[in-house]
């Protein structure tokens, strides 16, 4: 996929599945002998949020992470809860992250070599704080991405579910947004649900600064659908609730990403779009695909399938390429 002369692979790992740099999570070490690879996938980092998110008692993210500020504390966080059986992943881990300056500062964006997606949100309360907190981002990776020659991309995230934010109401900044991280002079994506609506979706994403959109971040548990509920909870009751209930990726909520991809096609937006959630065969790929997707975000099957992901990753890319 080619965004602003510069060109991405099709196939990219969701924003998380390889953490903020690519070092993975110390499961995949057992994965890798079930096939679990991320080779050839375009990497798309954890998105993070400005100030540092450390503390789950204060109410920043819900995960606790080691003195790093990257690495899970528990190798089964209880803010993560994983059903292979019926394949369904429900995470409440709320951005947790040693914050964006300390992770520029690092330097390993900086020596990373092929394109890769950044991912941001601000979880300000106000829409002039999020907006401020954008610009103060966009100013310390113009200054730090400088020496890349321009070979990465900005994915605004107004997806995340456990930040206690109303998606729906974000769109409405979107656009003020992309005149703000216009700035940077790189490709610049947003990521919704499949749950948003899909007009004031794609009026905002029509921006001249708006590149592509990334449908499919886990869907929050009070926009599941009850009939998927009760199919793989059998309760109104999130095993998260006291996490605010998380967010789920399943393949029961493809059809949902379809229907977004295939309405905003219909309303005219050929921007691209990547699909992402619940990905976690061939099958859905294809759905997706003819749904109107240009490319995929892979995420939970690398928890759910993860020998799955060899032969997932050369079908969407052979399968992709042809569109």
């Amino acid at each position: 996929m080619q965004l602003r002369g510069i060109n991405f692979r099709p196939v990219c790992n969701a924003a998380g599945a390889q953490g903020f740099f690519g070092e993975g999570y110390p499961y995949h070490r057992g994965w890798k002998l079930l096939g679990l690879t991320f080779g050839s996938c375009g990497f798309v980092a954890k998105t993070t949020t400005m100030a540092e998110r450390l503390k789950p008692e204060a109410g920043q993210g819900n995960m606790r992470l080691k003195e790093d500020g990257i690495t899970p504390q528990d190798f089964l966080p209880d803010c993560i809860k994983v059903n292979f059986r019926q394949a369904w992943v429900l995470n409440a881990v709320g951005l947790s992250g040693p914050g964006a300056p300390r992770l520029f500062a690092s330097s390993r964006w900086q020596r990373l070599r092929q394109p890769i997606f950044l991912s941001f949100m601000s979880v300000q309360p106000t829409v002039s704080d999020r907006l401020a907190e954008l610009a103060e981002y966009v100013r310390i990776a113009a200054r730090e991405m400088s020496g890349r020659q321009r070979l990465w991309a900005l994915e605004m995230n107004y997806s995340c579910p456990n930040v206690g934010l109303d998606a729906s109401q974000l769109i409405n900044e979107v656009g003020q947004a992309f005149d703000i991280a216009g700035h940077l002079r790189v490709p610049l994506q947003a990521k919704f649900s499949p749950t948003v609506p899909v007009k004031p979706v794609v009026a905002a994403c029509q921006h001249e600064e708006c590149d592509a959109v990334t449908i499919g971040n886990t869907v929050k548990w009070d926009e599941i659908p009850p009939d998927i509920k009760t199919r793989l909870f059998g309760t109104e009751v999130s095993p998260l609730a006291k996490y605010g209930g998380g967010g789920l990726s399943s393949p029961e909520l493809v059809p949902m990403v379809c229907e977004w991809i295939r309405a905003a096609r219909d309303l005219g937006f050929d921007k691209p779009i990547w699909a992402g959630n619940g990905l976690y065969s061939l099958a859905p790929i294809k759905e997706v695909a003819e749904a109107g997707a240009s490319g995929i975000q892979l995420g939970c099957v690398a928890i759910l399938r993860p020998w799955r992901m060899r032969n997932i990753i050369r079908y969407a890319k052979e399968l992709f390429s042809e569109t």
